[in-house]
């Protein structure tokens, strides 16, 4: 005969996970303080993040409001993250941040395809021409001769910014 406190045994066993107020405490902080970037972002870069209605209009809130009122509001978007998925609206802000890395990473190779189209004329500009097939080679050259022209005069360099803005924009097109 079996005792009344213990379970049958083909009752599975349920296991309990006790969590601590202190680590409740941090996970709490950890979501107040992805609130408070997405406070931080632009109200067209919000649009863009998988939120709830209700945590949208939290954050555009937090937004307007100053001191003790946005302390209290950005307590109030760490509530709402408990009912979000915070692992996606963590890769999305991720994802945005590294737009920017991308765009400086774009812009440094943009910058060394300028300088060799400068220097090199045409060999570079046919490299241009397989990476851009739609890019006006004629332009490219003329803007290649003006550079060097410009450079060896002392002149400022109008052609060589040029260059680049023909180079951003044929890239820009691409995407």
């Amino acid at each position: 005969m079996a005792r009344k406190n213990q379970k049958a045994p083909w009752e599975p066993e349920e296991e309990i996970i006790w969590v601590s107020k202190s680590e409740m405490k941090r996970d709490m902080e950890i979501l107040q303080k992805l609130g408070v970037e997405l406070v931080e972002l632009s109200s067209s870069t919000l649009k863009k993040m998988p939120l709830s209605e209700d945590l949208l209009d939290a954050v555009k809130d937090a937004q307007r409001f100053k001191n003790e009122a946005r302390r209290r509001q950005l307590q109030r978007i760490g509530k709402l993250m408990q009912y979000e998925d915070a692992d996606q609206i963590q890769a999305a802000l991720d994802k945005i941040r590294n737009k920017h890395a991308q765009n400086t990473k774009m812009q440094k190779k943009l910058k060394l395809l300028r300088e060799r189209i400068a220097e090199e004329g045409d060999s570079a500009i046919e490299a241009v021409m397989t990476m851009y097939p739609e890019a006006d080679r004629q332009r490219l050259r003329q803007l290649a001769r003006q550079a060097a022209k410009e450079k060896q005069a002392n002149k400022p360099p109008r052609a060589y910014r040029e260059i680049f803005q023909v180079l951003r924009a044929l890239q820009e097109a691409q995407e």
